[in-house]
């Protein structure tokens, strides 16, 4: 009985944390599903590929500001712990959210509307800077012996629980209201719902409680002292944001990209890539726990260079294929194959980028490398294959940037392998 209540509260314990990335995540792919849309409304230019680019170019900026969130939201939880950060990091999105949700369009505010839609991207991207760095260390601090794998998981699982969430409600909207209905205020809808749940995820982060190894630490350096340490330590950094390209890039490929490549790059209806999309989210969080759960056994750098290296032999033709002869079921199998890949990658990848990271930065540490290599490849990958795709007239151009973001990975592993000799930095081989 006292097992399975432990067991419980663990339960419990990792809900609470990953329910406001949940949040976070499910605003972002709401964002990503709707920019057609949100490009007519807050930026008419008059030029369908021009309103569509400043949209997509607004959903990249949220993540320029994931490096300064990191920095001063991640030396605010190595200070003062893991529980206020979250709890100030959901404030902060939940803000965020309200004004891109109810701020009317271009045609009551004028230039206001786009600059103010701007400024509620960066507030989202400010706040989601440290969030999935908080959550993966508090996730890996209350992880048991040798699952220390299996629980960050969690972290992506929540995000695919949103990518879930977010796609079955765009197919809802798809069946039941007509597209110009869409155009005008369906698009909304989902934003709302994000906002509605706040409440709730805010009661649920109430409770959390301070993580042991936290608590253990006699020395709470103060923001000066961890922002020297990052920088003393900023190799390690650098290497952690070449890990995390393989699997920021992907991410978005794979989840907010696939509505905007389906409709514009493949002409697919749009109801088709929403249901490719609730698919791959599905997956997604079937692959993650267990990639997780196996690198505890098996040790994290196995997975790591396979995924990456089977990566780089075949997402562009994988793309090419899929650009032949456009259909529903190919688009499936790609999307499926490359979820396959990024949940077996990063499933590995978390906790070897918490274990990396020296334990008082730790935080800082991994947010900082993880929003970089979202802020610098993975936000702008909707936007940066829409323009290749544009530039070249090659449809399977996305295939081309994500070899190159499977490169990164596989580049900083190699490296972390030789840094660490006969056991890699990082590694883990059930020992949590």
């Amino acid at each position: 009985m006292r097992a399975a209540a432990t067991s419980r509260s663990q339960a419990m314990a990792v809900l609470r944390v990953s329910s406001g990335n949940f949040l976070e995540m499910y605003d972002f792919m709401v964002y990503g599903y709707y920019a057609t849309y949100i490009a007519k409304v807050f930026f008419p230019t008059g030029n369908d590929f021009a309103s569509l680019m400043l949209s997509l170019g607004t959903f990249g900026a949220g993540f320029l500001m994931r490096p300064l969130g990191a920095l001063v939201l991640g030396a605010y939880i190595d200070r003062h712990g893991r529980r206020a950060g979250l709890l100030l990091t959901l404030g902060l999105m939940a803000v965020g959210t309200l004004t891109i949700g109810l701020l009317p369009g271009y045609e009551t505010l004028g230039v206001l509307a786009p600059v103010l839609i701007v400024l509620g991207r960066l507030l989202q991207g400010f706040s989601a800077g440290v969030e999935l760095g908080g959550v993966s260390v508090y996730l890996a601090e209350i992880a048991t012996p040798g699952n220390k794998g299996f629980y960050t998981a969690w972290q992506s699982g929540s995000q695919q629980v949103a990518v879930i969430v977010a796609a079955s409600l765009g197919v809802l909207m798809s069946a039941v209201l007509p597209p110009e209905s869409i155009a005008l205020w369906g698009w909304r809808l989902p934003l709302l719902v994000g906002c509605m749940i706040v409440p709730l995820i805010f009661l649920l982060r109430r409770s959390l409680e301070e993580t042991e190894a936290f608590k253990a630490r006699t020395h709470h350096p103060s923001a000066a002292q961890i922002l020297r340490s990052v920088a003393d330590n900023w190799g390690i950094v650098l290497l952690g944001m070449l890990l995390v390209t393989m699997t920021t890039v992907s991410f978005y490929l794979i989840t907010a990209y696939t509505p905007t490549f389906g409709s514009q790059a493949l002409h697919l209806a749009g109801i088709d890539s929403l249901v490719v999309t609730l698919c791959v989210g599905i997956t997604n969080l079937i692959w993650l726990p267990l990639a997780g759960a196996l690198s505890d056994r098996i040790g994290r750098t196995p997975i790591l260079v396979v995924c990456t290296v089977l990566t780089l032999l075949t997402a562009y033709p994988a793309m090419q294929w899929l650009v032949s002869a456009p259909s529903f079921d190919r688009l499936l199998a790609v999307e499926l194959w490359l979820s396959f890949l990024y949940g077996s990658y990063n499933g590995a990848m978390i906790p070897f980028l918490t274990e990396i990271m020296p334990e008082e930065v730790r935080t800082t540490g991994f947010s900082l490398a993880y929003s970089l290599a979202t802020a610098t490849f993975g936000g702008f990958t909707p936007a940066l294959c829409t323009w290749l795709i544009h530039a070249t007239g090659n449809p399977a151009m996305p295939g081309v940037w994500l070899s190159f973001a499977a490169l990164c990975g596989l580049a900083a592993t190699v490296v972390m392998v030789r840094r660490g000799g006969r056991r890699p930095v990082g590694e883990i081989r059930a020992a949590g």
